[in-house]
């Protein structure tokens, strides 16, 4: 196994985030975007880098984290770590490398009290092995311009409802408070540290992930009678050759409280001029922008997928955090997922709706591994097909019934909504 390191000096961190850069083919960063654009005038103590290094001391691998306050089923918060910047160098994979960081990463994240460790992953095929599954979907969906919404949807003075655009600096103060008030109505929700905003509210740069663009961003916020409810944050696309300004803008972030924020924003995004259309990417799946719109077609959904993986490294204190429905009681046995042992990562409960006890030495209801309890676990995906898909076990007859009751959340859906 391969020795891992917490990188602390400035040099080793840069030359850890150009391998991960490296790893997503990407071009390295250079000296001077790194000192201006990433490490600023703070060392971030809060965020961990980890490193392993090749026979000349180069590193050639690595894996970062920060802390964030991450949103269950029912409003509450839990410590997590956030994990990103994952990756080893070409010329030195498949030699335990990677196994070696995802280890250390979450047994720090143990230590530290951190109930999961959650990430966005490039590749499917590569986090199930260390315990993580998926916990909420996405879909990305186009619009266009000029659309007919419903007239009931959307800003509108005589009910108090607007929505005025923000300049940066303006938007630094009140975009950072606003989502992270609603980011806890939402399941899987997370909160963004000061250098996620720093990077998020900068021009876009061509290293920064996720924020690729002109350098043009658009941020608006819609208020309702109680205050501000939500907000959007837009980039310009790719200029076509025969036009100085982009035919199509995409909606970088968009959090509302209500369908009514909802609608409001994306009505005004479709009100812009010049351009055709408006690409939201990676929107909750309960975002039902077809029902809003007078022609539902005019919603085009172009992808859906996996939004946010986590791994639960105290599954315990994890199941009791959250909520449950008001189904008979289940017992459910969780067993480990693939080689790195956590020491609490396996363990039989009995789940109920006045909360979660352990239940050694009973024979369970349900069963699956730790990977596969994610689906479920935010209410993403009920128990019962999980079992008809294979991933989870039925024991005792109708207990995947009771489980759908006791794992569902009736609104919102689960989603994240931040990228890192």
């Amino acid at each position: 196994m391969a020795d891992v390191e917490v990188l602390v000096d400035l040099v080793d961190r840069r030359a850890a985030f150009n391998v991960f850069l490296g790893a997503l083919h990407k071009a390295p960063v250079g000296i001077e975007e790194w000192r201006e654009g990433w490490v600023g005038d703070d060392l971030f103590d809060d965020e961990c880098w980890l490193g392993v290094r090749g026979a000349n001391g180069e590193i050639v691998g690595t894996a970062h984290s920060f802390p964030t306050q991450w949103t269950l089923p029912g409003g509450a918060r839990v410590s997590a770590s956030a994990v990103t910047g994952v990756g080893v160098r070409a010329d030195s994979t498949r030699k335990g490398r990677l196994s070696a960081l995802m280890g250390t990463q979450l047994g720090q994240a143990r230590e530290r009290g951190d109930v999961a460790a959650v990430l966005h992953a490039t590749q499917t095929g590569i986090y199930g092995r260390y315990g993580y599954g998926v916990v909420s979907r996405s879909e990305t969906v186009r619009v266009p311009v000029r659309a007919e919404w419903r007239p009931e949807c959307g800003p509108d003075t005589a009910t108090g409802r607007r929505v005025r655009m923000l300049d940066r600096a303006e938007a630094a103060a009140v975009l950072p408070v606003l989502q992270e008030r609603l980011a806890g109505g939402r399941p899987g929700g997370l909160t963004r540290p000061p250098q996620w905003w720093r990077h998020a509210l900068e021009p876009a740069s061509g290293a920064t992930p996720g924020f690729a663009g002109s350098g043009y961003q658009g941020i608006a916020v819609h208020s309702g009678t109680a205050g501000d409810d939500g907000f959007v944050v837009w980039v310009s696309g790719k200029v076509g050759p025969d036009r100085d300004w982009p035919a199509e803008v995409g909606v970088q972030q968009l959090w509302a409280s209500s369908a009514a924020a909802t609608a409001g924003l994306w009505r005004f995004v479709t009100g812009l001029d010049l351009v055709d259309s408006v690409v939201g990417w990676g929107r909750p799946l309960d975002e039902d922008l077809d029902l809003m719109l007078a022609d539902s077609r005019q919603r085009q959904v172009l992808g859906r997928g996996d939004e946010l993986w986590a791994c639960l490294v105290d599954i315990s204190a994890a199941l009791s955090a959250r909520s449950w429905g008001s189904g008979d009681p289940v017992v459910l046995r969780v067993r480990e997922s693939g080689p790195l042992a956590l020491g609490d990562g396996a363990g039989t409960w009995r789940i109920g709706v006045s909360g979660v006890e352990p239940a050694k030495g009973v024979l369970p209801d349900l069963e699956c591994s730790a990977s596969t309890l994610m689906p479920a676990f935010l209410g993403d995906r009920m128990p019962s097909r999980l079992c008809t898909a294979g991933l989870w076990v039925e024991h005792t007859p109708g207990a995947a019934a009771r489980a759908d009751v006791l794992f569902a959340v009736a609104a919102p859906a689960p989603w994240a909504g931040t990228w890192f």
